[in-house]
């Protein structure tokens, strides 16, 4: 048997003329990561990292859910065992995870930032984490420095109304890192309106804001107040998770009194709880019309599948699954209204659920017209589905129904600072997918063409769709 046992750098790059676009047109560009849940403390800090543990097991869930898989105890998971102890948990899965996106993401990291190209297992643990430990020191990896070596441009991070921005300000005044740190302005919290908590929000949103909240019309001046004040740093994006999401048509007066009904923490009726969040992402994106943001919808997710092990571990721990219930049609009424009243911003529609890639692809294409490229659009595969296999199936699927030359590329979604090896990925598969159509003979344009439509998907498309 034939077993390299060591990094391979043609991995999931399977034609020549894949092999020869990626090494030509991707490999090298830029990285845009326009959607993360990086720490912006942690990026303005710059504190050194302590070992490879604290750098892969202090936020990951996804290595947190494999792990768990694997029966470990918690306490080398999210517990109080050493980061030493956890990565040493975790290099004696590592030979198991054999088709996995963590058996790849890891090796990659490995490669890249510490030109180890052996398999991590655990005979050799100890080793590795000895010398990555020492280069940690030498280099003195800190957030700042992952992100530069990287070869990141933009990072945009994720961040509530309520937010103070604070981190963000000071790195922009910041002249010594060179890379551009955003925030998505994200208002989920004053969208789940009969969850807990919502009635205490509101009160924090007002003293922020300056705006006194009696009505839902209130709501939003004080929520465009602080998109303002988002904007003001730099950015032009904006987020919201719509969690089994149901459209219903409504009046103003219903919502108005629908929001007081909230703010006295009664209890909802499910038409009521469909009539708001169908009302606030409309506002939305008429907010973000007005004030030329990206709306990113990010659609199909089952929030603490797990309800037991999230009260005791805690949220983005691992226990989220994928859902199916919020319908197309759903979300096409929101496109819909917007487009009807002429204020449909830009906007990309992400669904968890791989059974709807093809159907979201075709909803955007409905929804696009003239004067902007690509104004509605399919985005990157998603959190479950940024692995190798969810891309190429994507590509596929949603290219036979949306040019994917129009494709604003990859995202990390990520709370790991070394999860920037997620972009080559992508650009692997993408450039091994275009070279098989090419000597399928599906594709026989010139190789200026294949050169534009790599350096766009993989760069240039973000960094217009997202005026930066």
């Amino acid at each position: 048997m034939n077993l390299k046992n060591k990094f391979d750098e043609n991995f999931l790059l399977t034609n020549e003329t894949g092999k020869e676009l990626y090494n030509k047109y991707a490999k090298d560009l830029p990285i845009i990561d326009y959607h993360c849940h990086l720490s912006a403390k942690a990026l303005y800090e710059n504190k050194e990292f302590e070992d490879l543990g604290e750098l892969w097991l202090s936020g990951d869930h996804y290595k947190w859910r494999a792990m768990r898989t694997f029966g470990i105890d918690e306490k080398f998971i999210t517990g109080d065992a050493s980061y030493h102890e956890k990565f040493l948990a975790y290099a004696k899965i590592m030979p198991e995870l054999i088709g996995n996106p963590l058996y790849i993401w890891s090796a990659l990291e490995l490669k890249r930032y510490f030109d180890i190209d052996e398999p991590l297992c655990e005979e050799s643990a100890e080793r590795i984490y000895e010398q990555t430990k020492k280069l940690i020191k030498e280099k003195h990896m800190t957030p700042r420095y992952i992100l530069e070596v990287s070869k990141v441009e933009v990072a945009s991070t994720t961040e509530d109304p309520i937010d103070s921005m604070e981190y963000h300000q000071k790195m922009a005044s910041d002249s010594s890192f060179n890379v551009k740190v955003l925030s998505a302005y994200r208002p989920d919290r004053a969208f789940y309106c009969e969850r807990p908590g919502f009635a205490d929000y509101i009160p924090v949103l007002e003293k922020l804001s300056g705006i006194k909240i009696d009505s839902f019309e209130m709501l939003f001046m004080a929520l465009e107040k602080r998109l303002l004040d988002f904007k003001a740093t730099g950015t032009m994006i904006a987020d919201a998770g719509i969690e089994d999401f149901v459209w219903a048509d409504y009046t103003d007066r219903e919502i108005e009194r629908i929001f007081t009904r909230a703010m006295k923490q009664m209890t909802l009726s499910e038409e009521e709880i469909a009539k708001y969040r169908s009302a606030f992402i409309v506002q939305c994106g008429k907010m973000y019309y007005r004030n030329d943001f990206v709306m990113q919808l990010h659609i199909g997710t089952y929030q603490g599948a797990n309800k037991s092990k999230e009260k005791s571990i805690g949220v983005s721990c691992g226990f989220d699954c994928t859902d199916d219930s919020t319908a197309i049609k759903s979300v096409g009424g929101i496109l819909n209204k917007l487009t009807k009243e002429d204020c449909l911003p830009k906007t990309i529609l992400y669904t968890l659920d791989p059974a709807k890639t093809e159907l979201y692809a075709v909803l955007a294409a409905g929804f696009c017209d003239s004067g902007t490229r690509a104004k509605v659009q399919l985005g990157a595969p998603w959190w479950f589905n940024d692995q190798p296999y969810g891309i190429k199936r994507q590509l596929e699927s949603a290219a036979q129904l949306y040019p994917v030359s129009l494709s604003v590329g990859m995202l990390t979604d990520s709370r790991s600072f070394l999860s920037y090896p997620r972009h080559e990925v992508y650009r692997r598969v993408f450039c091994d997918y275009i070279g098989s159509l090419c000597e399928r003979g599906e594709y026989f344009s010139s190789e200026e063409s294949l050169k534009k439509i790599i350096q766009n998907v993989c760069y240039y498309n973000a960094k217009e769709f997202f005026g930066l």
